[in-house]
C-alpha cells in the first residue's frame, strides 16, 4: 500500500477530534464516586520539593519510633525530595537495627509512611565442632555478642575472622557454616559449626634464580622448613602467610650481609598441591653482583664532635665484603658514644656511593643535629598479670626525658630478660607535637609459674631427680618464691628461696635462701658431708654493665669419714660452722644470658669467714668469658677462671678448698685432676686453681629446629696447694702428689635441646697430664623438667 503525507484540512480536522475526545473524558472523570488512594512508593519527579507534615513509624518492636525519626535527615515542616528520602533510607540502614526498611508516600502527599523490620538480637554464640582451636580463642575474634544486634554481614565476616585463625595455625582446609536458631521475641543463637580439618604443610620450598648459594643453604636461612615426620614437635613447617613475609626479610638480610647490595625478590608464590594436602612455596630472586666496601668515611656537622674521635668505632673497614648488619653496627656504636657523650639528638645518616664497574660501596656517616624530641607519655599493653611498675622501673627513659634511640633498645632488652613474657614489642610514635613522642610498650605474658619434675643422668651424679615448686612473677609484682628438691646417687637437698627485685621501692635486689644439702663423696674423696644453713643477699647495679652483689652466709657442716680415708680429710671429721660475707662484682656486655653470640662478661668474688663461727678463711675467685660469632651461627667463645683459698689462723679444711674435673675439665674425672693422697687414692683439694676454655659452637648442617649443634674445645688448668703439708698418718708423713703442672685436654661434643630436655654429651681425650690424675673420656648428662 501506498502511504502518502496527510493534507492540511485532513490535519486540521483530525485535531479538532481529538480535542473533543479529550474534553469529554474531563467532564465525565468529574461525575465518578472518589475512592481511597494506597500508600505508593515515594516517586517525586526529579527536581520536584514538597512539604513534610507527618512522619508515621510502622513495625517497630523494640525501638521507639523517635529514635528512628531522628535517624532520618528529613522531619515535619521540611521540604523533601526523591534524594532527601534516599538519603533517610541509608541512615536507618547504616545503623544496623533492621533488615528492611521502605519509605512509602500517603495519598495526601504530605505524609511519610517508614515500615521497618527489625534485626532480632543475639542471645548466644556459640561453636560446634572445634577441637584445636578452643572457645576462648574464637570469641575475641568475632564481632557478634550475646545481647547485641544480628547482622548477616557482621556473621559474614565473623566466618572469615574463624578461618583466619585457621588458617594462622595451618589448617587452610577448614570451613566454618553460620547457623541460626529462632527464640522468642524476635531473638536468635548464632552457632558457628566448624570443620577443622588437617594442617596444611609446606611440602617444598624452591629457589629460582639462585647462583652462588644452594636451595639447602637458603632454606636454613629462613623459617619456614619442609614438612618431615622427624618435626612433630616443630610448627614452621606449616604454612603461614606471615612467615613468608618474615622470610623475605631474612632473605633480604642474608644477601645483604653476604655482600650482594643489588639482591631483589621478584615474587614470593604459594601454590596449593592438587590434592590440597600442602603448599609448594617458590621464591624468584635476583641475587645481583656481589659488592666489597670502598672508602669509608665520618662527616660531622657538629662542632663538638670531631670525626677523628669516632673513626676507632666502626666495625666496617675497606676491601672487606659488603655487609649491612656492620653498617647498622657502627650507626649503634656512634649512636651510643655520641648519646654517652651528652648529644641526645644526634642522628647518624649512612650514605652509600655505589660503584658498579669496580663492585665497591664507599659510605659516608653523616653525624648531625637532629630534632628535639622528648618522651611524651609511655603506654603498657598486655600486662593482664603484671604490674606496671615491674616493666616500668625497666626503663632507662622516663616522660619528659630527651628520646633516645640506644636507651630504647637497652630497655627492650631489660623488659625481654625478666623472661615474665613470650614477646616483647617497644616502639615509638609520633604525636601532634613535632617534638613530642609516645613510647608503647605491648608485652604477650606467660606461665611464670612451674610446678617441674626433672629427671636426668650425669657421669658425676649419676641418675639424678628433682621436683621444684616457683613463681618468678609472684603476685604480678615480679618477685621470685622457690622451693626445690633434689636426689641424685651422690647428692640430696632441699631448698627455699625467695628473692624480691626492687627492695623497698629501689634499684637494689633483696632476698634469703634456707637449705639443706647431704653430698657422699665417697667414690673421690671417702667423705661425706652434711650442711645446713641460710643465706641473705643483696644486689645493685652500679652502671648499666656493672652489677655488685652482698651475701651473708650461716652454715652447720658435719663431716663423716671413713676409717681408711686420707690423714688431710680425717682432719676435717666432725662438725664446723661457718659465718661468712661475700661479695662480687659482675661486668657484662652480652647480648643474650642464656645463647650468647657477642660480647663478654667478667666477674670477681671475694668471701670472708670469721664473723664467728668456728672457720676462718678468705677466699678469692676471679672469672670471664668473650663470645663472638666469627661466622653465621659459628660462635667462638673463651672462658677463663681463677682462685685461690687462704685460712685466718688456721689450715683449710675439705669444705674450703677447690676441686676440678668434669664439666670445669674435660677429659678428667670430677676431682680427678690435683693433690691426691697416694695411699688412699683420695682427691684432697686444692688451695689455688685455674682454667681456661676455647670453644667453637657451629651447627651440624641439619635443621635448626631440631636443636642439634656440635663444638670443638680445647681445656686447660692446674688444681695444686695444701696448707697442711705436714700432715702425717700413723707418725709418718703422708704421700701425696701436689703438683701445679698444667692439664690440658682437646675434644668434641654435641647438644640437642631434646622435646624431652637438654641433652649434652662431650668426648675429651687429655693431651698434658700426671700419672696420678684420673681421665675419662666421655662426659655426659640429660636432663628434662616436665
Amino acid at each position: 500500500m501506498n502511504l502518502r503525507p496527510f493534507s492540511l484540512k485532513t490535519l486540521v480536522a483530525l485535531s479538532l477530534a481529538g480535542f473533543a475526545l479529550l474534553t469529554s473524558g474531563a467532564a465525565n472523570s468529574q461525575n465518578l464516586t472518589p475512592q481511597a488512594k494506597q500508600p505508593q512508593s515515594f516517586q517525586a519527579a526529579p527536581g520536584s520539593q514538597r512539604i513534610v507534615v507527618t512522619i508515621q513509624v510502622e513495625g517497630t518492636q523494640r525501638i521507639e519510633p523517635e529514635t528512628i525519626r531522628t535517624y532520618m535527615t528529613v522531619q515535619p515542616g521540611d521540604r523533601f525530595s526523591a534524594a532527601e528520602v534516599n538519603r533517610s533510607l541509608k541512615r536507618l540502614f547504616e545503623t544496623g537495627f533492621f533488615s528492611s526498611v521502605e519509605i512509602l508516600e500517603a495519598a495526601d502527599n504530605s505524609t511519610l509512611i517508614v515500615r521497618v523490620i527489625e534485626n532480632p538480637i543475639v542471645s548466644r554464640v556459640a561453636f560446634e565442632g572445634n577441637l584445636r582451636i578452643d572457645d576462648d580463642q574464637l570469641a575475641p575474634e568475632v564481632q557478634t555478642r550475646s545481647r547485641g544486634i544480628y547482622t548477616r554481614s557482621k556473621v559474614q565476616a565473623d566466618v572469615q575472622r574463624i578461618l583466619d585463625v585457621y588458617r594462622r595455625s595451618g589448617r587452610y582446609s577448614a570451613t566454618v557454616e553460620p547457623k541460626l536458631i529462632n527464640q522468642a521475641q524476635n531473638r536468635v543463637d548464632v552457632v558457628f559449626e566448624v570443620n577443622e580439618g588437617s594442617k596444611t604443610y609446606v611440602k617444598r620450598i624452591v629457589f629460582v634464580g639462585n647462583r652462588e648459594f644452594s636451595d639447602s643453604k637458603l632454606r636454613d636461612e629462613i623459617l619456614t622448613s619442609e614438612f618431615s615426620f622427624i618435626r612433630f614437635w616443630a610448627s614452621d613447617d606449616v604454612y603461614d602467610p606471615d612467615r613468608v613475609s618474615v622470610d623475605e626479610e631474612m632473605l633480604r638480610s642474608f644477601y645483604l650481609n653476604e655482600g650482594y647490595a643489588d639482591f631483589r625478590i621478584l615474587s614470593s608464590v604459594a601454590e596449593l598441591t592438587p590434592e590440597k594436602t600442602g603448599f609448594v612455596l617458590t621464591y624468584t630472586l635476583e641475587e645481583g653482583e656481589r659488592y666489597k666496601f670502598g672508602k669509608i668515611e665520618i662527616e660531622s656537622r657538629i662542632p663538638a664532635i670531631a670525626a677523628d674521635t669516632l673513626v676507632p668505632l666502626l666495625n666496617v673497614q675497606p676491601g672487606e665484603w659488603y655487609n649491612a648488619s656492620l653498617i647498622q653496627d657502627d650507626i649503634d656504636s656512634l649512636s651510643d658514644r655520641t648519646g654517652e657523650a651528652g648529644f641526645a639528638f644526634v642522628t647518624i645518616r649512612p650514605r652509600t656511593i655505589a660503584s658498579r664497574e669496580d663492585r665497591v660501596v664507599g659510605i659516608v656517616y653523616e653525624v648531625g643535629e637532629g630534632p628535639r624530641v622528648y618522651v611524651n607519655r609511655i603506654e603498657i599493653e598486655g600486662n593482664a598479670r603484671t604490674q606496671d611498675r615491674v616493666i616500668r622501673r625497666e626503663f632507662r627513659l622516663a616522660e619528659g626525658d630527651p628520646f633516645n634511640t640506644s636507651k630504647l633498645r637497652r630497655t627492650r632488652e631489660r623488659i625481654r630478660n625478666l623472661g615474665f613474657f613470650e614477646s616483647v614489642a617497644v616502639t615509638n610514635t609520633p604525636t601532634l607535637q613535632a617534638d613530642r613522642t609516645d613510647i608503647k610498650v605491648t608485652v604477650t605474658e606467660q606461665s611464670t609459674g612451674e610446678l617441674s619434675f626433672g629427671a636426668g643422668f650425669s657421669t658425676r651424679d649419676g641418675p639424678v631427680g628433682d621436683v621444684s615448686i616457683r613463681e618468678r612473677n609472684l603476685l604480678g609484682k615480679g618477685q621470685d618464691l622457690r622451693l626445690g628438691f633434689q636426689i641424685s646417687a651422690r647428692r640430696q637437698a632441699i631448698d627455699l628461696s625467695f628473692t624480691e627485685p626492687f627492695f623497698l621501692g629501689r634499684r637494689l635486689s633483696a632476698g634469703f635462701d634456707l637449705f639443706r644439702t647431704e653430698v657422699d663423696n665417697s667414690d673421690e674423696s671417702s667423705f661425706r658431708r652434711d650442711t645446713t644453713g641460710f643465706r641473705l643477699r643483696t644486689g645493685y647495679a652500679i652502671s648499666e654493665r656493672l652489677r655488685q652483689n652482698w651475701t651473708y652466709t650461716l652454715s652447720f657442716d658435719d663431716v663423716r669419714t671413713d676409717i681408711d680415708t686420707s690423714a688431710f680429710i680425717q682432719a676435717s671429721y666432725g662438725k664446723s660452722s661457718t659465718s661468712s660475707l661475700s661479695h662480687s662484682l659482675t661486668w657484662d656486655t652480652r647480648n643474650s644470658r642464656f645463647e650468647p653470640s657477642s660480647g663478654f662478661v667478667l666477674s670477681t668474688s671475694n668471701e670472708l669467714a670469721g664473723l664467728g663461727g668456728s672457720e676462718r678463711f678468705i677466699k678469692n675467685r676471679v672469672s670471664g668469658g668473650w663470645h663472638k660469632e666469627v661466622y653465621t651461627d659459628f660462635v667462638l667463645s673463651v672462658f677463663g677462671q681463677a682462685g685461690a683459698v687462704f685460712g685466718l689462723g688456721q689450715d683449710t679444711d675439705i669444705n674450703q678448698r677447690f676441686f676440678l674435673g668434669g664439666d670445669s675439665l674435660r677429659g678428667f674425672e670430677f676431682a680427678g685432676v690435683g693433690p691426691r693422697d697416694l695411699d688412699t687414692d683420695d682427691a684432697i683439694g686444692g688451695n689455688y686453681f685455674y682454667s681456661g676454655t676455647a670453644e667453637l659452637g657451629f651447627p651440624l648442617g641439619i635443621p635448626d629446629e631440631l636443636g642439634f649443634r656440635g663444638r670443638l674445645f680445647a681445656d686447660a688448668g692446674s688444681l695444686f696447694g695444701l696448707d697442711n703439708k705436714n700432715i702425717t698418718k700413723n707418725g709418718a708423713p703422708v704421700n701425696f702428689t701436689n703438683s701445679s703442672a698444667l692439664r690440658a685436654s682437646i675434644g668434641v661434643g654435641v647438644s640437642w635441646r631434646s622435646p624431652l630436655g637438654p641433652v649434652t654429651v662431650d668426648f675429651g681425650f687429655p693431651i698434658l697430664k700426671e700419672d696420678s690424675d684420673v681421665t675419662q673420656t666421655v662426659y655426659f648428662s640429660f636432663g628434662t623438667r616436665f
